[in-house]
């Protein structure tokens, strides 16, 4: 026998290979197979998010102004870069309310435009950040937003309403 050959198969060996598979001339079978990664476990399920999406709809639609949210690292100073995200609104950022969330950190901003902070005062941001404070030391990171973005629109009052008052 020559170097290489393979003397013989036995019953066991002579099943099809799969793909990734191979006989080594010793009748050692090599696999090689793809490993994928875990993907990363997002936050929320698909039926968390839609709730939170139906939130934001409703409290925009109902008020006229901008309602976002944030979720994720604020870095060293977390105000400055919740402004700096509010900012990113554009033309809305005057109507918009932005609540951004490090969990992480176990920090949270609100920030409000010009036209949003004269509809909602500090005192209902200050009323909404409780809310969600004692909702997320609860573990209960959806209801905390969707509890602070019904108090910060019901603060600030409906837009069809805030109209008829002005004409």
């Amino acid at each position: 026998m020559a170097a290489g050959e393979i003397a013989g198969r036995s019953a066991a060996d002579a099943r099809e290979l799969s793909a990734g598979e191979a006989m080594m001339a010793t009748g050692r079978l090599s696999i090689a197979r793809r490993v994928e990664p875990d993907r990363p476990r997002l936050p929320f399920s698909p039926g968390q998010l839609a709730r939170l999406d139906e939130a934001l709809t409703l409290t925009s639609r109902s008020t006229g102004l901008e309602f976002a949210i944030y979720l994720g690292d604020l870095g060293e100073d977390t105000r400055k870069q919740a402004e700096e995200l509010h900012a990113n609104l554009g033309p809305r950022a005057t109507e918009g309310v932005l609540i951004a969330v490090s969990p992480g950190q176990r920090k949270f901003e609100i920030v409000t435009g010009d036209e949003a902070y004269r509809r909602i005062p500090d005192r209902s941001c200050q009323l909404a950040a409780m809310s969600m404070v004692a909702s997320f030391k609860e573990g209960e990171l959806i209801a905390g937003l969707v509890g602070a973005l019904r108090m910060l629109a019901d603060a600030a009052g409906n837009s069809y309403q805030e109209s008829r008052a002005q004409h």
